[in-house]
């Protein structure tokens, strides 16, 4: 995932100086990977004909380039949100970061998304819940904590060394300041100075970081944990090894209010693509890695090489079920990390669609852990 450390409307050198005096909701930001080009519309997919015609001509939907993102990656490149969508056009636009998509959910540049927890917890507080709805799960897991074997050889073997994140305030920041915090060690959220050193690093050169010796490690997500891998780094944890069950959410999808209260027929038919999507990742692994590979070839210019390709798609699920008690975990990492005042998360949920969905399937209703529309 490539990562830009700026704030929603400004420039990435004016946001680093204002990190020290942003509010902590500012703080919290998501994390991309794969394109190296600004935020950009793709041209309208080929609509199927003789289906029935939907609430709204088009849907404007995004997304990162990278392998956490897999489900609209896949489902994209196969038509399986087309054949849902029926004459409904599908307009995309891929993000390099969750400030960027939130900004563009906001302005009605796009109507659904997939994006990280953290970028959502944000957009839904910072606008007093009146902005979004997380409406599905995406993705669990794909993030390990990986490190120089010949610097570090157990977790205790971290204090004083530099381990990087992807971005102050993203998911992967969060989980690293309150590991470190669970251990007693002091780090500050802000400059990252402490017990351990955490160093802030877009993804795209932290492998260049690594090489060089300015870091001995990084919590990072997938593809790049692997990258450091090929390079010689080891795994020292799987953030997995942490959750119940070994599940956390990595993506969610999420819907502006407006859009679901006036197209609820497109968003049920966007969940419905989605569903089927994840299916047929599962039913066809090797043909689904190859299309979403193909997919960030065609965004970012470059495919991933197999070494990295394939242990990263293999730690990624794909599911609908939004894991919503991690949710509120991982907004409670972030207040016990000092980068977020206790949020009110009661509301972000509206999984009434997907339910219906997954009935239709005859598979089981996934919960909201308390955190859904009343």
């Amino acid at each position: 995932m490539t990562s830009h450390q700026f704030l929603p409307g400004r420039t990435r050198r004016t946001a680093v100086a204002a990190v020290a005096t942003v509010t902590a909701f500012g703080l919290l930001t998501a994390c991309g990977y794969g394109s190296d080009s600004k935020d950009k519309a793709a041209a309208p997919a080929a609509s199927s004909s003789g289906a029935a015609k939907l609430s709204a001509d088009t849907v404007k939907i995004g997304y990162f380039a990278n392998l956490t993102h897999g489900t609209p990656l896949v489902g994209l490149k196969e038509g399986l949100f087309q054949k849902e969508l029926g004459s409904t056009q599908i307009k995309t636009q891929i993000f390099n970061a969750g400030p960027a998509e939130i900004e563009a959910l906001n302005a009605g540049s796009i109507d659904i998304g997939w994006i990280g927890p953290s970028p959502a917890i944000n957009g839904f507080t910072k606008s007093n819940g009146e902005a979004l709805k997380i409406i599905s799960g995406s993705a669990s897991g794909g993030v390990r904590l990986v490190v120089n074997p010949d610097k570090i050889k157990s977790v205790d073997d971290l204090k004083g060394k530099k381990i990087a994140t992807p971005q102050i305030g993203n998911t992967q920041d969060v989980a690293l300041l309150s590991f470190l915090a669970g251990k007693g060690w002091k780090v500050d959220p802000n400059s990252g100075a402490g017990d351990v050193s955490v160093v802030r690093s877009d993804n795209k050169v932290t492998p260049d970081a690594y090489k060089s010796g300015s870091i001995d490690g990084a919590w990072v997500p997938e593809p790049t944990a692997s990258k450091l891998v090929t390079l010689g780094a080891k795994e020292l944890l799987n953030e997995k090894s942490l959750w119940p069950d070994k599940k956390f959410v990595i993506t969610n999808i999420i819907v502006s209010q407006k859009f679901l209260k006036e197209h609820p027929d497109v968003v049920e038919a966007v969940l419905r693509g989605s569903v089927n999507t994840n299916a047929f990742i599962k039913a066809n692994p090797a043909k689904a890695k190859e299309s979403a590979n193909a997919a960030i070839k065609e965004a970012a210019g470059n495919a991933l090489e197999a070494a990295v390709l394939d242990p990263a798609w293999a730690d990624i699920d794909f599911i609908d079920d939004p894991l919503a008690a991690t949710l509120q975990t991982e907004a409670d990492n972030a207040v016990t990390a000092g980068l977020l005042k206790k949020p009110t998360l009661t509301g972000i949920y509206d999984l009434t669609l997907l339910n219906k969905v997954l009935k239709e399937k005859s598979q089981a209703a996934v919960a909201d852990a308390g955190l859904g529309t009343k």
